[in-house]
């Protein structure tokens, strides 16, 4: 049976991904594009390359495009953080155990050029520099302008926007009837800065692989590497307010003070530094909420259209390819109408796009100042070794997010439970030295239910499962000892 239309809107990472995916399966696919093909013309802006982090969702997605081991030989490796404190002696806070849990840095636009040729290759059709004008949501047809600024018609069948968060698909879809778009700024913006390759045979000036945080509190820097031996290095300040922010550091001469002060070990590595800052723009962080991402069975959104998040969790791609793994499975499905697929499809995805929201902004906090901070250590260093004396019932929700396929609101939910029990163990010894370990794990294992198995994770990834079956704690039978009574009645 021949297989409905499908126009999808965007072909960066996620909509190319998508259109593979569902060309794979016999449906007839077009992507339509603003901008040019990125394979054809250097479209890469300087100060617009964040590199994009591949974490354990992202490449399961990758696995069922058959495109996850071409990409990871693309990309660097990130063991853990690599802390600088402004006083003291840099050092790695390991994301996992070891290097089965890693995380990869690659270039946008090389992971972008790999899913085009692959989407391409799968059957879809790109139509690059066609900006979407207007869709007739009732009657199903898109309006757009080409380079030339000639607008055209076209039926689209099912429309599916992946055109990020400024999305012209989700602003027509809300002229047509309101979504509820909720869009929450941060008050901090970005500058992208860059590290140059070294030269001789080493091309890294710094340990490659890492990810580099300049914890400051209200601020900081962040650097990523790349294959070629270059790092992007990111400054994170609030836009307005006191010193130091992007309204008192309007160019280089003052931001070269600033970095002298704060970041002396970073600056002389940035040679192009006064280029760079005074020529790379400031952009700006914010967080997109929807209480509806699609409209019957005739449009949806995806990826950063429906849910776009802060940078801090290196998660938003990752969410995104989540998103596709999702919506293909459930259009795939016969047993259910466009309409009902997509009400299924938010219902699965918009709890755990809300809950990685939340995660990235307090993992904001966490980079900027709590990686530095005395109880954070404590707790951190607590977690690892109750994770290893019982990894069926302890897990750190960093891990959690980046090395499992448990849902995002399972983990957001059972992180937040394991953080007060951590807390509640170090109020009376901040040391983990001088606690019971084996007392703390007992406790543990009698009150917390085991990590829902990799079987069960998976039927959750591809929505043959549901959040709800993943239960955080075990009967409420299972009384705490006094110390950590404030957990043992889960509302």
């Amino acid at each position: 049976m021949a297989r409905q239309a499908i126009t999808l809107i965007g072909g960066g990472p996620v909509g190319a991904l998508l259109a593979q995916l569902l060309a794979r399966r016999g449906f007839a696919v077009n992507v339509f594009e603003k901008r040019s093909d990125p394979r054809r013309v250097n479209v890469v802006k300087r100060g617009r390359t964040i590199n994009l982090a591949i974490a354990e969702r992202g490449l399961q997605a990758l696995r069922a495009a058959g495109l996850a081991d071409i990409a990871l030989r693309r990309s660097v490796m990130m063991r853990g953080r690599m802390v600088h404190p402004r006083d003291g002696i840099s050092g790695l806070q390991r994301y996992g155990v070891d290097d089965s849990e890693v995380i990869w840095s690659i270039s946008r636009n090389g992971l972008n050029t790999l899913l085009l040729d692959a989407a391409e290759a799968a059957g879809a059709t790109f139509h690059f520099g066609h900006a979407l004008t207007d869709a007739d949501i009732n009657a199903q047809t898109i309006t757009l302008s080409d380079s030339h600024y000639v607008q055209r018609k076209y039926h689209a069948g099912l429309l599916i926007g992946a055109d990020g968060a400024g999305s012209a698909l989700r602003a027509a879809m809300d002229l047509y009837r309101p979504l509820g778009i909720r869009v929450e700024p941060l008050g901090h913006g970005y500058k992208e800065l860059e590290i140059p390759p070294s030269p001789g045979r080493n091309r890294f000036a710094i340990e490659p692989n890492a990810l580099h945080i300049w914890p400051r509190g209200r601020h900081m820097c962040i650097a990523t590497p790349n294959i070629a031996g270059s790092f992007n290095v990111t400054l994170f300040l609030p836009l307005h307010g006191s010193y130091p922010s992007f309204d008192t550091l309007r160019d280089a001469a003052t931001a070269s003070v600033y970095f002298h002060q704060d970041f002396p070990d970073l600056l002389p590595l940035m040679p192009r530094f006064h280029d760079d800052y005074d020529t790379h723009p400031v952009g700006k962080i914010a967080t997109l909420y929807l209480d509806r991402w699609h409209i019957d069975g005739r449009a949806v959104l995806i990826g950063d259209a429906a849910h776009a998040i802060a940078p801090f969790h290196g998660q938003g791609m990752n969410c995104g390819f989540e998103d596709t793994v999702v919506l293909a499975d459930l259009l795939t499905d016969g047993s259910r109408d466009s309409a009902a697929a997509l009400e299924e499809f938010q219902r699965i995805r918009k709890p755990n796009a809300d809950a990685i929201a939340a995660m990235t902004l307090e993992n904001y906090v966490e980079m900027r100042d709590s990686v530095a901070d005395p109880h954070y250590i404590a707790k951190h260093e607590l977690g690892a070794r109750l994770a290893e004396r019982a990894p069926q019932h302890f897990m750190p929700r960093y891990r959690m997010v980046t090395f499992t396929l448990l849902p995002y609101a399972y983990a957001y939910e059972r992180g937040r439970v394991q953080d007060q029990w951590l807390d509640q163990w170090l109020a009376d010894a901040p040391d983990p030295d001088n606690l019971s370990l084996d007392a703390a794990v007992t406790a543990l294992q009698a009150t917390l239910s085991p990590l829902p198995p990799l079987s069960a994770q998976l039927a959750a990834y591809h929505a043959t499962d549901a959040v709800s079956s993943f239960p955080t704690y075990k009967p409420v039978s299972h009384r705490l000892p006094d110390r950590l009574g404030v957990l043992s009645n889960p509302e």
